[in-house]
């Protein structure tokens, strides 16, 4: 073996002096981001901190390196430079054998909710799950980890079973990740508003692991469907894959026509904690994102039970057999609005088995990670786990869908309206259409009832643009141009020009109210038979789902 140096050659350019020395090891990008999370245990202070890749793993790639090279704070090494130096510590949230030419103090936590899946590539055998097994624990015959961390004493009786040597180093440490997520709730309403679940919407997360057995590698089309099925103004959906499913594919290109329909796509090395945080519903398989879904008690359902690739000892499998079902060939939207009217299934007995020491994993950890930091004193105070960053969807459905199909009723001077995203390859019959000045192509410009210019354009008055548009498209039954937030000038097919402003409540002292929703309901309300006239006396409430908008007009000029 090379020598290792006892010296770092630029020590002497330190102007904080290095006390000790920490490695980050990780394989995949899920490990990577989960050991950040233990890290943050770790004041910087007097520390310097490295990452490393330990090769081998299928889902290392480019962006892995390129995500590491992007954090601060950190050096990152590769491997044969890794392994030739010393460090106080080293933590990874998934092992390998080769890990034992660290010269360092290792610290092994899980990347998931505990262990759970059988991966004989990596455990050499058919009934170890993936981290708990000899051949990954294991060198010569020796348990080369100093600390085996477990969510939960349950991983205790099958390490006993399959590396019973490794006993001695295993503590039950709960989960940080889950953890931070529980610290997040305070900041559940930011979230929501990042993901678009405002306005009354419900937030329904798309968790998606990975392989042939998970929701994506069997439905995949299952994203686009409910934003499709989904009214929009009443619910808003994100979608969450695994970070081997983005190494392996491309989720942009895969899921682009549910994203120009509204879908959030979560990237990810950042995002999908606080997503699962603000939802309020979460259908997905046996990955561990639903687990924490479940554990956050919001209301679960499963299209994956991920049976053939889970331990069958483990929690994660009995999750799947125990989660209620959603199926993604029935009407999604009535299923969701019976699982949203019920109390969240009970699953809290399954997945108490897969997390220990709620709240508690940094009071356990911060000690053990500054046990091997010599030359360091471990804070006074309470240890904190900080919350996440608010959410970040990939770019692409900020926008929203540009046309939809649309559904209403009237009652009185009240308009009820369901708004569906438009899909082309969905020939099922739903009202009239109705589309922004936004939307590409002509074919459903010449159908629409309503179409709506939605930014304020100084350089072209809205009036000019009104005249243009309906001589231009004079099958049109309304056409609006936005004039701010909550004004509004609309061109009626018979009538007068109509300026439109939404009213503030108590509820909503500020309120907007979205010109082509707008258009929409004043379509609606006219082909029910109301005058045109009768508008600036009465005014119109614009509801969608349990969300209400006064709106009052006044004839424009």
């Amino acid at each position: 073996m090379p020598s290792r140096p006892h010296a770092w050659p630029a020590d002497r350019w330190n102007t904080d002096p290095v006390k000790a020395r920490v490695l980050a090891v990780a394989r995949t990008l899920t490990s990577a981001t989960r050991v950040l999370d233990v890290l943050s245990l770790v004041r910087p202070h007097g520390v310097d901190r490295y990452f490393t890749v330990n090769p081998g793993s299928v889902f290392a790639d480019r962006a892995l390196e390129e995500y590491l090279r992007g954090l601060p704070g950190f050096t990152v090494l590769d491997w044969e430079e890794a392994v030739r130096r010393r460090f106080d510590l080293a933590v990874a949230c998934a092992v390998h054998s080769s890990m034992h030419r660290l010269d360092a103090r290792l610290v092994v936590l899980p990347h998931g909710a505990g262990y759970n899946r059988l991966v004989t590539e990596s455990t050499g055998d058919t009934v170890s799950a993936a981290g708990l097994s000899r051949n990954e624990l294991t060198h010569r015959g020796r348990v080369f980890v100093d600390v085996l961390g477990l969510s939960h004493p349950e991983q205790l009786d099958r390490l006993r079973a399959s590396c019973p040597e490794a006993l001695d180093v295993a503590r039950v440490v709960g989960d940080p990740c889950f953890d931070r997520m529980l610290a997040s709730r305070r900041s559940r309403d930011g979230y929501r508003a990042a993901l678009g679940a405002v306005g009354g919407r419900r937030l329904v997360v798309v968790s998606s692991t990975w392989s042939e057995h998970s929701l994506f590698g069997r439905r995949p089309d299952l994203p686009r469907r409910l934003v499709r099925q989904l009214p929009a103004d009443e619910y808003a959906v994100a979608v969450v894959l695994h970070p081997n499913v983005w190494s392996r594919h491309d989720p942009e290109a895969l899921l682009d026509d549910a994203r120009r329909m509204g879908l959030r796509l979560i990237p990810p090395h950042q995002g999908w904690q606080a997503a699962l945080v603000a939802a309020d519903c979460v259908i997905g398989d046996h990955g561990s994102v639903t687990v924490y879904g479940a554990a956050l008690e919001h209301r679960t359902m499963v299209v994956a039970t991920g049976a053939a690739e889970l331990d069958p000892r483990s929690p994660s499998y009995a999750f799947g057999q125990a989660a209620p079902l959603l199926d993604p060939d029935g009407d999604l939207a009535a299923q969701l609005e019976r699982t949203l009217a019920r109390d969240p299934a009970d699953l809290r007995g399954i997945t108490d088995r897969s997390l220990a020491h709620r709240g508690e994993s940094a009071r356990v950890l911060r000690p053990l990670l500054y046990s091997f930091l010599d030359g360091l004193d471990e804070p006074p105070g309470e240890p904190v786990l900080p919350p996440y960053p608010r959410p970040v969807p990939c770019p692409g459905a900020a926008e929203g869908p540009t046309a939809y199909d649309v559904e209403g009723r009237t009652e009185g001077t009240e308009v009820s309206l369901r708004r569906y995203p438009f899909d082309p390859q969905d020939h099922t019959p739903r009202g009239f259409h109705a589309l922004t000045d936004e939307h590409l192509g002509d074919a459903l410009r010449y159908t629409a009832e309503v179409l709506a210019r939605t930014e304020a354009h100084a350089e072209r008055p809205a009036a000019d643009w009104l005249a243009d548009t309906t001589a231009e498209l004079p099958g049109l039954t309304v056409a609006v141009a936005a004039l701010g937030p909550a004004r509004h000038l609309l061109r009626l097919r018979t009538g007068p020009l109509l300026e439109a402003r939404a009213e503030p409540d108590f509820g909503h002292p500020d309120p907007g109210i979205d010109p082509l929703l707008l258009g929409s309901a004043v379509a609606c309300w006219l082909g029910d038979g109301g005058d045109p006239a009768g508008l600036p006396e009465h005014g119109l409430t614009v509801r969608t789902g349990e969300h209400r908008t006064r709106v009052s007009f006044r004839t424009g000029s």
